[in-house]
């Protein structure tokens, strides 16, 4: 039996419509060796899914007979088994043999699951030609590929979730072998399900394309989940033994401060965190006295705005069902964001005594989460106690209704010290995933402060194949404070009175694209035109900022791409300010521009570029930007890169001139899929800051590690 080619379904192109595929699984008493070899007999009984079709750099071709993948699939009482056979000579590209990093830059393998079927959230495994795995959630909207917005292609998926799974690969001159086994405990599914969601995609380097199963529009990355077929089961998995874990840890080390002139001080401490199953879809998670020292170390930039940056989450504790807390608002306003707990503004850490984390599938259409959590008395910061509760209502077929609130308390404070926090949204999502709407309101509470308190959002957005349109409006009262969220464009610094002081506002962003693509060309996949319109005022309406930006990219078959972009902005700078520490801009109005281009150079070769320079004016000054990065790759063991970015600031006397500089060269070898030494320098001027973090990790087990 063959799981075959998707025929058109009232499509303008074929094999589009979602869910036409279907694979019908069964089960096996057959044990089943995971050692990529595919010599169980069990392999030849069930039904094959083929007939792949091309997601990119087209959609409307079915992939090359001699690039086919053939997946097979069947179930025991305690695993999910996929094989796939992946045809295609043996020229694969493996950027590293570290688990869960740069999959999407070489050859693989994939499966998209969606056991509840609600193609909102799903379960991606992926596996590469060398062995290595990958595992990530999805947890939203997974971006378009054509998005202008710098950082906002491929989002809404989480890849430091961490599970345990097993694989094996053999490559053969023609084709190359997956094995897979995912443990039904590691999936969050509903015990009588019968239909999943499920899709399979296949990514080839060589030729710089993408297959999947279930054909997925080129405007959507493949893990879409608003395109995958259907897993048939004959007889629901029922619900496993139960994933209960307990992750012990201890720490052991050594601290010295040579600007102070202390002696070494030892380090010990213990903890442990536990997951505990409460229904095969709703997990807790809870910790004790909990250490993120084996988190990467966050990577820095130079800030030339007059806020605040956002850095990613990297925390364990808070990523698995991560959307259920922080899918809520808009950038420039997202009342939740996890690491305003357990952070200070620079990123030190303060101390978490204890947490709980309950969060998942409470019924087939509702998800929650509710949060707890207390910081220890540290460096002057008071303990602090963190709760949060949210919960997403599908409607319809892809529409959510969702709210949230917040309270943070300052324990042993003299005075009332809190804030709390509700909110309720509305998102509307047609089921191909064109179409979208949104609104939302909130109020926040918080000691010392009354009325004005509030937020808002509204938002519609369209894609295609060629066209990509959305705007939104948002705004705040200058009251209203989200003391667990990351709120950008409310707070000033005034830096002749070292103050801060908050201020209401409305935001407006729109932004469109079109993209041409170059079917019968061989050098280039497509040429995208972008725009995008900002305005901010005041709650008075006065202009605070209006920037406006065109921008040209142009995609090579081979990877490389050409970028070239105009901004002009227009700031009501409110208060005076200081991007180099010397004599603070005055207060006042100003017009500035600057001109950009980008490029990047195939990203399949040992070595490959990437570097670009902006020149313009900055307030009352210039600024000139060039950025540079050189890669070299000893596949697959090694990697080597250097990125290199200077702003050459000049403004008029007495406001000062300065060079600021970002070097951060990263030494990765792979002793092997287990055994890793990485070590990351980072030199930042603006910051005055220099700092080396090197790191051996050997995970003796799947998820224990060794970190020195």
């Amino acid at each position: 039996m063959q799981v075959g080619p998707v025929h058109a379904s009232g499509s303008d192109q074929p094999g589009l419509a979602p869910g036409d595929r279907m694979y019908p699984i069964g089960t096996t008493d057959d044990p089943i060796q995971i050692d990529g070899i595919l010599s169980e007999d069990v392999w030849n009984r069930v039904p094959v899914a083929t007939g792949f079709w091309m997601t990119y750099p087209v959609d409307d071709r079915a992939a090359e007979d001699h690039m086919q993948t053939e997946v097979r699939m069947t179930s025991d009482e305690q695993y999910l088994y996929i094989s796939a056979v992946c045809y295609g000579p043996e020229k694969y590209v493996i950027k590293t043999l570290k688990r869960d990093k740069e999959f999407w830059e070489g050859d693989g393998f994939g499966v998209v699951i969606d056991p509840v079927n609600e193609q909102t959230n799903g379960f991606v495994f992926h596996i590469n030609p060398a062995g290595v795995q990958a595992e990530y959630l999805v947890t939203g909207q997974t971006g378009r590929r054509k998005e202008p917005e710098p950082g906002q292609g491929l989002k809404g998926f989480n890849v430091a979730w961490d599970n345990k799974w097993l694989s094996e690969v053999r490559t053969y001159p023609d084709r190359w072998v997956a094995e897979i086994a995912i443990p039904f405990k590691t999936l969050r599914y509903e015990e009588d399900k019968s239909n999943w969601g499920i899709n399979f995609f296949r990514r080839d380097a060589a030729s710089n394309s993408t297959h999947t199963w279930s054909p997925v529009p080129i405007e959507f990355f493949e893990i879409e989940l608003g395109y995958t077929g259907t897993l048939t089961w004959d007889q629901s998995p029922k619900k496993t033994t139960s994933n209960f874990a307990i992750i012990p840890y201890a720490k052991g080390g050594v601290s010295k401060d040579y600007e102070a002139g202390t002696d070494a001080e030892p380090i010990y401490q213990a903890g442990l965190d536990a997951k505990v199953p409460i229904t095969s879809s709703l997990n807790l998670d809870l910790t004790i006295n909990p250490d993120f020292s084996q988190v990467e170390v966050d990577e820095q930039v130079i800030n030339l705005t007059l806020f605040d940056i956002q850095l990613p989450e990297k925390r364990l504790f808070f990523l698995e069902n991560s959307d259920v807390f922080d899918d809520f608002g808009i950038p420039p306003m997202r009342p939740f964001f996890s690491r305003k707990i357990g952070l200070d503004e620079d990123g030190n850490p303060i101390p978490i005594l204890y947490g709980a984390r309950l969060s998942g599938n409470a019924t087939e259409n509702l998800r929650i989460g509710v949060m707890n959590l207390q910081t220890r008395e540290s460096d002057g910061f008071l303990p602090q106690n963190y709760t949060v509760a949210s919960f997403q209502q599908q409607v319809l077929e892809r529409s959510v209704i969702k709210g949230y609130f917040q309270n943070r308390d300052a324990l042993q404070s003299e005075s009332p010290d809190y804030n709390r926090n509700a909110g309720l949204e509305v998102q509307y999502r047609s089921g191909d995933g064109r179409f979208q709407s949104f609104a939302g309101y909130s109020r926040s509470f918080t000691s010392g402060l009354e009325g004005k308190a509030y937020s808002y959002i509204s938002g519609i957005g369209y894609d295609n194949r060629n066209i990509s349109v959305y705007s939104n409006l948002s705004g705040m009262g200058k009251n209203y404070r989200a003391d667990m969220g990351y709120i950008m464009g409310q707070k000033y610094y005034d830096a002749e009175r070292d103050t801060s002081i908050f201020i209401g506002m409305n935001h407006w962003f729109t932004r469109a694209s079109y993209t041409l693509y170059s079917e019968n060309s061989r050098r280039i996949i497509s040429h995208e035109f972008s725009g995008r319109y900002i305005y901010d005022v005041d709650t008075a309406f006065s202009m605070l900022n209006r920037e406006i930006e065109g921008g040209y990219t142009l995609a090579f078959s081979s990877t490389a791409q050409l970028r070239a972009s105009y901004n002009n902005t227009t700031v009501d700078l409110l208060y005076p300010f200081t991007f180099i520490g010397d004599e603070p801009l005055p207060a006042g109005i100003y017009h500035y521009y600057q001109a950009e281009i980008r490029i990047q150079s195939d990203q399949r070769r040992l070595f490959s570029l990437q570097g670009g320079m902006a020149y313009g004016t900055f307030y009352n000054g210039t600024r000139v930007q060039y950025t540079f990065g050189i890669k070299y790759r000893a596949q697959p063991w090694g990697n080597f890169s250097v990125n290199f970015e200077q702003n050459k600031l000049e403004f008029p006397e007495p406001y000062g001139s300065d060079n600021l500089f970002l070097i951060n060269p990263r030494v990765e070898i792979n002793f092997s899929r287990k055994l890793f030494w990485t070590t990351f320098l980072q030199y930042n001027t603006q910051e005055d800051n220099f700092n080396i973090n090197s790191r051996i990790q050997w995970r003796f087990q799947p998820m224990s590690d060794l970190y020195i």
